[in-house]
């Protein structure tokens, strides 16, 4: 089984982004986004913050994470 790494803080950073503005322009509250980003490797995930975040910085929901092998 694996775990997910997500790539919120690379998609913010490159957008020049803060984590409050994330979760300004996202919707999704802003301890999920310090969560995200201060435990990138997670066994769960909220689908519906994910679709959120995707919207956000305009990728797929696939692109903002990947399948970390444990």
């Amino acid at each position: 089984m694996g775990l997910i790494k997500l790539k919120v803080q690379e998609y913010a950073a490159e957008k020049g982004w803060t984590m409050k503005e994330v979760s300004d322009r996202s919707g999704v509250p802003y301890s999920t986004i310090k969560t995200y980003v201060r435990l990138p490797e997670r066994s769960t995930v909220d689908l519906t913050a994910l679709q959120k975040l995707a919207r956000t910085f305009d990728v797929l929901m696939e692109d903002l994470f990947e399948v970390v092998e444990k």
